[in-house]
Formats: structure tokens, sequence, C-alpha cells
């Protein structure tokens, strides 16, 4: 007999939130894993889901736990397209305004699993806004997958890869002049866990967030703090 257990691994404030709200009320006995320590091989074991469910989970998961149980990712581009780190930054600083979630089958190969369904979202917004949709959809997918437990189907197409971003990759360009470009950099890297978007001046770092793209200017919250590397100095 097939287990009515579940669990959510994720970290992030957005998806725990819509955990609580709709995810656990779904049928079924749910359990929520928050710290990448507490996914054991053991704990699942005593727990023995049907799915493991990853809504932005960036941690290694074991390859003792992708094999042994159904695990499944979300990423937000149409696969085999994007696979790779920081899916929604590196969409929308190529100029896409809107995306699909994939639900993978994890698998040992990153975002390279087989697929139950794909729905489309909107990138437009701050990142936070954009996440918070993510959440939603992803939710919905999950109640899906628990609903009808589709069989995925195995990507088609030449895969493109995008490359995790860095902290690094949050300073501004100085080549950086249209304005649209710069609101579309400051508003991808406004969210919970992302370094924003930063100039360096002399020895403070300014950081830009919650940018209104305005006719002719931008208008965004400043924040000037030392730069970190003068704050490490002894």
């Amino acid at each position: 007999m097939s287990s009515n257990h579940y669990v959510v691994a994720t970290a992030k404030s957005w998806n725990v939130a819509r955990y609580h709200s709709t995810i656990s009320r779904l049928p079924g006995v749910w359990h929520l894993i928050e710290q990448p320590g507490d996914l054991t091989r053991e704990k699942l074991d005593e727990i023995n889901p049907r799915y493991i469910f990853f809504p932005h989970w960036s941690h290694k998961v074991p390859d003792e736990i992708v094999s042994r149980y159904e695990c499944v990712c979300f990423h937000a581009t149409d696969v085999p397209y994007g696979r790779g780190g920081s899916p929604v930054q590196n969409l929308i600083a190529r100029g896409h305004q809107e995306t699909v979630v994939s639900a993978l089958r994890m698998v040992t190969e990153l975002d390279a699993g087989p697929v139950y369904s794909k729905q489309p979202l909107s990138l437009l917004g701050g990142g936070e806004e954009v996440f918070l949709r993510l959440a939603t959809v992803v939710a919905e997918m999950i109640a899906e997958i628990v609903a009808s437990e589709p069989t995925p189907e195995p990507q088609t197409g030449e895969p493109t890869v995008f490359k995790r971003r860095t902290p690094e990759d949050s300073r501004i360009p100085q080549d950086m002049t249209a304005l649209e470009s710069l609101f579309d950099h400051i508003r991808m890297l406004d969210a919970e866990g992302y370094p924003p978007a930063f100039l360096d001046y002399g020895g403070l770092r300014i950081e830009f967030t919650r940018p209104a793209l305005r006719t002719g200017r931008i208008e965004a919250t400043v924040t000037i703090i030392p730069h970190p590397a003068e704050g490490n100095s002894e």
C-alpha cells in the first residue's frame, strides 16, 4: 500500500508560510524539514514518505535519498532550458518577463530529471514578489501530484545551463546605462537571502532595494554600510 506520508523540505520563509497555510492541509500526513541537517536517511526511513518535495531547496540532497525516495524539485525554467543555479535572476537578466515552473523528479544530475508538469509564472515585480508567486504555484503543483500521482516524462531538447550567481554578481556593472536594465538588476535581487544590488564608494558599500521605475528615473531605497572588507580589517 502506498504511504500517505509526505515531506516538504524548504528553508525559505515564503515556502514555509505556504506550507502551513496550504500544503499541510492537503490529504495525508505532512512533515516539514527546514534544516539540511534534519534531512537524513534515518529520519526519512521513519516517515517512509510517498514523495519528498523540495521547493527552493539550495542544498545538495544525498544520492542515497534521491535513489530511495521519489524526490520532487521545482525549477523556474522551461527545462531543459535554464538548468542550473539562480534561474529567476538569470532569466530576468536575459530579459524574460515570464517563464514556467517545472516539477521534476530528482536524479543525480542537476535539474535533468523527468517532468511531472509545468505551470506558467510571471517574472514581473520585485524578487520577493516573484518568489511569493512561485510558492503559490508550487503549492498547487504539489496538490496535483499528490492527487493524481502522474508518471514524469523525460525532458526533450538541447540543455542550456545557467551558472549560479555569486555575491559579486550583485555589483552594478559600470557599463549598465539603460534604466530598464538597472531596474531589473535591482528588483531581481530584492528578496530574502540574496545579496542586494550594490556599488562600492571608497570605504562604503551602497545597497539598493525596493526600486520603482519612473519616467526618466529610478527611485529606490538606499542603505549605506561600511565596506565588508573594511569591516573585517584589524
